[in-house]
């Protein structure tokens, strides 16, 4: 069994720090709280090498900056399972992304239909040993820790190298181990340009609203992230979503007329009215020629693809499971509905559909695109086989 440290000092910590940059290899994970801060508050980094585990209490050690700095080393590997918040802590601490990730729960889905795997699932699918510890809904900034605490951290992170060790045996046997490096990049290079997106563009349905309606909704989001960043609230703890589009859409001019829209009458809600009313005003103030370009709504066109895509979703599905890789992995309806928009407007989009690119382009891209072409017919071959489907070409290619 592999010995553990509790990191409470700075010497110690850049002492693993030295560590792991020797040997270039280390598991690693993060407990963080969300529930009520302007963005996760990091609360434990747990880390295992080939020779021993260690957890670090962050709120004891001054300097994280070496740590962050070794995680942006291309020669030193970081194993993760979701590695999502680390990769944005590591990005938000120094401003820099992770070089040399592997994700355990990327990599699964290379070698199997299910993705995404939680921890608790994935050890036993391939190491064949179980986890028992139950902490998820714990406090993790109290202290002491508690040793079932401590025990649940160092599961964490302590079956991570076997676990990513198999899976890069099999899948450099698979002939795959280039798609799953490629991938951990894109994932990397997803949650770092996410992290800058300007805060409006995560409403969910904002680019539906109208023009103007869409300029008062930007307005409201920009003044809601800074109101949460200066009193370190969570963005929905402020004003949700919901409320800003249809505050945007409804564009009340006095407190008469907003204190109709249901739940904007309640105590806390109730003291942002002069804010809320006065980004409506600028909203509205601003130049016609300076709105935003409102998406194009073409009814028709967006139900044909929806069909194709539904159609070509059993397509994917059926080539997914004959090659034994998750369809989750490859690619969406979403992704479907670009492929298809793409290829009928003859590859005029300003860029390429995620599923006609590389690894994806080679296990279905081209073959969609056949489909879609008439060049390739699909029939039911083994009714009985997970696979059932058999793609055809016509004339004897």
């Amino acid at each position: 069994m592999k010995s553990h440290q509790v990191i409470e000092n700075q010497s110690d910590f850049d002492s693993i720090c030295e560590e792991i940059e020797r040997e270039k290899l280390v598991a690693f994970d993060t407990e963080f709280i969300s529930e009520d801060t302007y963005s996760p508050e990091l609360a434990l980094l747990q880390f295992a090498t080939q020779e021993r585990s260690a957890i670090v209490d962050p709120y004891s050690i001054e300097n994280l900056n070496p740590w962050w700095e070794l995680m942006c080393d291309e020669k030193t590997r970081i194993v993760v399972h979701g590695g999502q918040a680390e990769i944005r802590f590591c990005f938000r601490a120094v401003g820099k992304a992770p070089q040399n990730l592997a994700d355990v729960q990327l990599a699964e889905g290379f070698r199997g239909r299910s993705y995404p795997l939680s921890y608790a699932n994935l050890v036993p699918r391939v190491l064949g040993q179980q986890i028992h510890s139950k902490q998820t809904r714990t406090d993790w900034r109290r202290r002491p820790l508690s040793e079932n605490q401590i025990e649940y951290a160092l599961e964490d992170v302590n079956f991570l190298l076997p676990i990513w060790k198999s899976q890069e045996k099999s899948l450099k046997k698979l002939d795959r181990i280039e798609w799953a490096e490629e991938e951990f990049q894109r994932y990397i290079e997803h949650e770092t340009v996410d992290e800058s997106r300007e805060c409006w563009t995560r409403i969910s349905g904002i680019v539906k609203l109208r023009s103007r309606e869409q300029m008062i909704a930007r307005k409201l989001a920009l003044w809601r992230d800074e109101k949460a960043k200066r009193e370190n609230k969570p963005l929905r703890r402020v004003l949700r979503d919901d409320l800003i589009l249809e505050i945007a859409r409804q564009k009340p001019n006095s407190p008469e007329e907003l204190s109709r829209l249901r739940e904007m009458t309640r105590g806390y809600n109730r003291k942002l009215w002069p804010e809320i009313l006065n980004c409506v005003k600028e909203g509205t103030a601003v130049p016609e020629n300076q709105l935003p370009k409102r998406a194009i709504d073409d009814g028709d066109r967006q139900l044909d693809e929806q069909v194709l895509a539904q159609f070509l979703s059993l397509a994917l599905a059926n080539r997914c499971a004959e090659l034994n890789i998750a369809k989750q992995l490859v690619g969406s309806n979403d992704d479907l509905k670009q492929l298809v928009r793409w290829h009928f407007q003859n590859g005029k989009s300003n860029s390429t559909p995620v599923l006609a690119t590389s690894w994806r382009a080679e296990v279905c891209g081209k073959l969609i695109e056949d489909v879609l072409d008439g060049r390739v017919v699909i029939r039911v071959a083994e009714p009985e086989s997970n696979h059932p489907l058999a793609f055809e070409y016509r004339d004897g290619v």
